[in-house]
């Protein structure tokens, strides 16, 4: 071979080299989930009345959908959207469908596959720029979250302690990271989770950001350091660790936990159903293959079970309890499970006020505030309601970003906006309990 046929092959090699590594990141983004999403679509449909809302309650009783928004067809109600996703073979079916009732919809995503692999590439952009630091403005496996959680208990003795609560159902522990500056036993307590449902990655992103954000502004920011010299913070950046884990190697939209059950092939239970308070009734389910299947029995999830054990045990500093959900821009609290208020009404709709105005002050964005019931849905079995009704008096769930463009799939570009502005939300709320609101008792005479 010539030195010109040489330079031809060498050419050659270095654009398929190119070709290859510019596609690297869509090959590792399809297969992670062998292409099982390639052409579904979600919709959102808004009924108008009555007779559109039975009509769509019988359409999607007929196609196999995965509900979004809300949560199952039980809670569709007139003038108000229904996000669903819809296998590829079904699209067609359910346009016709909705064309004949004459119902309003959408397509929000065309190409659900192509939307994950677009999720994802801003990681294996970044990761080129970052190898060795950990980057908080991408999406972590569970793995890795776990790694990371060593690292933070290893570099910062002095304001953080590691531990587990208990395990999962498939044997995983449940750790917490505890922050706090330790300069008096039993202050008062805040309790975080996040990933409670397993499809809501940008939860764990935010338990990241936020332990970096505390560890790193301790002693330079006058807010942080009070917070942290005043209360313990309990966080919990995965609290569904399995269904985390399934939902990165196999179902990227799984919901549940993973535990089996005995009559039915279904596997989990919606870990937001699952606590002792007004269990499996409405907004709950009581059939295994459901999203929001209430278990067998209330805790009868081992990570339900064990984050309740460890706030019941420490009840008496508890006073704050913050659960992270997405997707709907709003700030939730008790009542989830009826219309009625709230004893110690007047100081949480203050809180909530109060934070949503910090978190408007960042970007901008509109989050919607209020009683559960009445701001999203009715559910039973939720842990905003438990906790209250154990005395934790400000019991809160965030629906983070966005009201459905992106659904679960926020991309990772967003991450640090949402987070940002997520995190003054917080720091309002955590500052709001050294400031003592004398206006009202708490009381729980009716949970």
């Amino acid at each position: 071979m010539d030195l010109d046929h040489w330079r031809t092959f060498g050419a050659y090699l270095l654009l398929t080299c190119v070709i290859i590594c510019s596609n690297v990141q869509i090959i590792i983004g399809a297969s992670q989930y062998n292409n099982r999403y390639a052409g579904d679509q979600v919709f959102r449909i808004t009924p108008s009345n009555n007779a559109e809302v039975q009509a769509l309650k019988k359409i999607l009783g007929q196609i196999k959908v995965d509900f979004w928004q809300p949560n199952s067809a039980s809670l569709i109600h007139q003038n108000a959207t229904v996000d669903v996703h819809v296998k590829q073979n079904d699209t067609l079916d359910l346009r016709s469908q909705l064309k004949l009732e004459r119902i309003k919809y959408r397509v929000v995503i065309s190409n659900l596959q192509r939307e994950i692999e677009k999720q994802m590439a801003h990681r294996f952009t970044r990761k080129r720029r970052s190898e060795f630091q950990y980057d908080y403005e991408v999406y972590h496996s569970l793995e890795e979250i776990q790694d990371w959680m060593f690292e933070m208990n290893r570099s910062h003795p002095e304001l953080v302690t590691m531990f587990s609560v208990g395990k999962s159902y498939e044997g995983r522990p449940l750790y917490v990271l505890q922050l706090g500056k330790r300069s008096r036993p039993q202050k008062k307590s805040v309790w975080i989770d996040c990933g409670v449902h397993a499809r809501e990655w940008i939860g764990p992103a935010f338990c990241q950001w936020f332990v970096r954000e505390a560890l790193s502004s301790y002693k330079h920011d006058s807010v942080m350091t009070r917070l942290l010299n005043h209360l313990d913070f309990f966080v919990m950046p995965v609290f569904n660790v399995d269904g985390y884990r399934f939902s990165w190697n196999t179902d990227r939209f799984w919901r549940k936990t993973r535990s089996k059950n005995r009559k039915f092939h279904c596997r989990g239970v919606d870990p937001n159903r699952n606590w002792k308070v007004k269990w499996c009734e409405e907004g709950a389910s009581f059939h295994p293959c459901d999203d929001t299947y209430c278990g067998p029995f209330p805790e009868s999830e081992p990570e339900v079970k064990a984050v309740a054990k460890f706030l019941r045990k420490h009840k008496k500093h508890m006073k704050v309890y913050i659960s992270i959900h997405a997707y709907a821009q709003m700030l939730l609290y008790p009542y989830s499970y009826k219309y009625a208020r709230i004893p110690n009404f007047n100081c949480v709709e203050s809180a909530a006020q109060n934070a949503v105005t910090a978190l408007y002050s960042a970007y901008g964005v509109r989050y919607r505030y209020g009683p559960a019931s009445t701001t999203l849905y009715v559910s039973s079995g939720s842990s905003i309601d438990w906790a209250y009704k154990n005395g934790i008096p400000y019991a809160f769930a965030f629906e983070l970003r966005d009201t459905g463009h992106f659904g679960f799939l926020l991309p990772e570009s967003l991450i640090k906006p949402t987070c940002t502005e997520t995190l003054r939300a917080v720091k309002t709320i955590a500052s709001g309990l050294l400031k003592k609101c004398k206006t009202e008792k708490t009381r729980f005479p009716d949970i």
